[in-house]
């Protein structure tokens, strides 16, 4: 069974966004890991954007990527330019893929201009979860 990781800077929003996505999308093909190079707890509008597309995330915890150091990843994915310049090299020699995605807890404006952005975000996730798993499983 392959691992996966998604990394980003605070594991909060886009890394939980794309774990909650990708184990939909692999069903039991494969094991989900999110965490950041810190750790900023997960989002409650991250949560809310997700539940409202069908994908519970409730229960996630915002990790942080030294937790995972024992395992061997064979995918490790950057959502974010910093978690991609600040990613630690892991020793399976893990394939890496990044796209940088917006981050919607940087949104401003009323209430419903920034779930506006958090909806435009989880949107781009889905498709690029999506995207990888039809390529890489």
């Amino acid at each position: 069974m392959k691992n996966i990781l998604v990394l980003c800077t605070g594991n909060s929003c886009r890394s939980q966004m794309a774990e909650g996505y990708l184990r939909y999308f692999t069903g039991d093909k494969a094991n989900i890991y999110s965490a950041g190079i810190q750790t900023h707890g997960v989002n409650p509008i991250a949560v809310k954007v997700m539940a409202d597309d069908g994908i519970d995330i409730s229960g996630h915890t915002s990790n942080h990527v030294d937790e995972y150091a024992h395992i061997p990843f064979d995918y490790v994915i950057t959502v974010c330019d910093n978690a991609n310049e600040a990613c630690p090299v892991f020793p399976s020699g893990a394939k890496r893929f990044h796209h940088n995605f917006p981050d919607p807890a940087k949104a401003s404006g009323s209430d419903t201009e920034v779930w506006a952005e958090f909806i435009k975000v989880r949107n781009l996730i889905k498709a690029y979860a999506q995207q990888f798993i039809q390529q890489n499983l």
